[in-house]
């Protein structure tokens, strides 16, 4: 029997939290993250290492678009990373578990772990710690689907047996958009081919490859919710939702 994920979707899904730069509210910060529980609105966000192993809220690999600091993320510690200022706010990178705390179980969260696709789970043990302590609504999602299945098999040892745990997917991954993909690694993905391992407990599927018969035969085969990745209109979000179960968006209000 398939858990109950009417939480999951029951609402529109603020992708990186509810940002506007316009208004110094930048994306993946605790501003954003609470300007969408005020809106009711749930919270994607993407998390990532840190040199010395510890997880930060932020996407990009580089510090250089969002703050006004260079070079990988990868390779500043936590503490320095949580002394950088997101430019246009008075947001600070934040460290996941004050993120978590920020949120305190008001609204759900969709955490995105961050892969270079090399083998490395770190990022994904991380993150289950960090949930295993929360107490609130929260999915753990994953392009990467070693991270996934990592979860899946060690799930009640590392105390997130209660939490989904789901796949993002689109339909193509080419060589330019992913160059850090080995062939076997581009088939895998492209044909859905680590279900057995992964088995996931929802997809979110980029928008833009609607209809596509990998979330639709999750979908009206297997039950398994679909949400759709990133839904940036309400031109875009009507089709979008006979496809799907529910958005992630921004840009605009749903």
């Amino acid at each position: 029997m398939r858990p109950d994920l009417s939480w999951l979707t029951a609402r529109p899904i603020a992708h990186r939290g509810l940002h506007d730069a316009a208004e110094g509210v930048i994306e993946n910060s605790i501003s954003a993250a609470r300007a969408a529980i005020a809106s009711g609105f749930g919270v994607e966000c993407d998390v990532q290492l840190t040199a010395d192993g510890e997880l930060v809220v932020f996407h990009d690999e580089t510090l250089d678009r969002l703050t006004d600091g260079a070079g990988a993320v990868a390779t500043r510690k936590a503490e320095e990373l949580k002394r950088l200022r997101l430019r246009g706010s008075n947001d600070a990178i934040p460290a996941f578990p004050d993120f978590l705390a920020a949120i305190g179980g008001r609204t759900p969260i969709v955490v995105e772990i961050k892969s270079a696709f090399d083998g490395d789970t770190t990022a994904a043990l991380r993150a289950a710690q960090a949930l295993a302590r929360y107490d609130g609504p929260v999915a753990i999602e994953s392009f990467d689907p070693d991270l996934i299945a990592f979860l899946r098999a060690r799930a009640a040892a590392l105390g997130i047996a209660h939490r989904p745990l789901g796949i993002v997917g689109e339909a193509q991954y080419s060589e330019a958009d992913w160059p850090q993909l080995s062939a076997a690694q581009r088939a895998e993905l492209t044909h859905f081919l680590h279900y057995k391992r992964t088995l996931p407990d929802f997809l979110s599927w980029n928008v833009r490859d609607l209809p596509h018969a990998i979330p639709l035969l999750l979908r009206d085969a297997l039950g398994i919710p679909i949400t759709a990745w990133t839904v940036r209109s309400l031109e875009i979000a009507a089709p979008a939702r006979d496809w799907t179960d529910q958005i992630v968006f921004e840009g605009f209000a749903p």
